[in-house]
C-alpha cells in the first residue's frame, strides 16, 4: 500500500486513468526524486490553461506516443507541474483541481489556501 498523502493529509487518490496520468503514468500524481518538475497537482485542464501552457513552451495538446502521452482536451484530468500551475494562478488561468488527488509535496510550492480556492472536491 502506498504511503503517498494528498494536501489534506489523507491517502492520495487517483487523478486519472484515462488518459493515464502522472509522472509515472500510474494514474496518480506521485512525486519522486526523479521528477524534477514536481507533477503533483491533479487538475481538470481548461482550454485557457492549455493555451497558456502552450505559450510557455509546453504543448499538452499534441499526442506524443513515444512518451505515452495522448494529448489533452479541455475537461481531461492531468497531473500538472506545481510551478506551472502556480504560474497560471498568478495570471488568473489556473485550472480547477482535485485536492484528494494532489500530492502533499505541492504544499512546498503552493499554499493550501490557494489550492482550496480552485478545488472541485471537498474542503473548499
Amino acid at each position: 500500500m502506498s504511503r503517498d498523502r494528498n494536501v489534506l493529509g489523507e491517502p492520495l487518490s487517483p487523478c486519472c486513468h484515462s488518459p493515464k496520468t502522472g509522472f509515472y503514468r500510474d494514474g496518480f500524481c506521485r512525486v519522486g526524486d526523479n521528477d524534477p518538475g514536481v507533477h503533483s497537482v491533479c487538475a481538470m485542464v481548461t482550454e485557457e490553461f492549455l493555451a497558456f501552457s502552450f505559450a510557455q513552451g509546453n504543448d499538452l495538446l499534441t499526442p506524443r506516443p513515444e512518451f505515452g502521452f495522448v494529448g489533452l482536451q479541455p475537461g481531461d484530468r492531468w497531473c500538472l507541474c506545481a510551478r506551472r500551475w502556480k504560474q497560471a494562478a498568478e495570471v488568473g488561468l489556473a485550472p480547477p483541481i482535485y485536492l484528494s488527488g494532489t500530492h502533499e509535496k505541492t504544499l512546498e510550492i503552493i499554499t493550501l489556501e490557494k489550492l482550496q480556492q480552485h478545488a472541485l472536491d471537498a474542503s473548499r
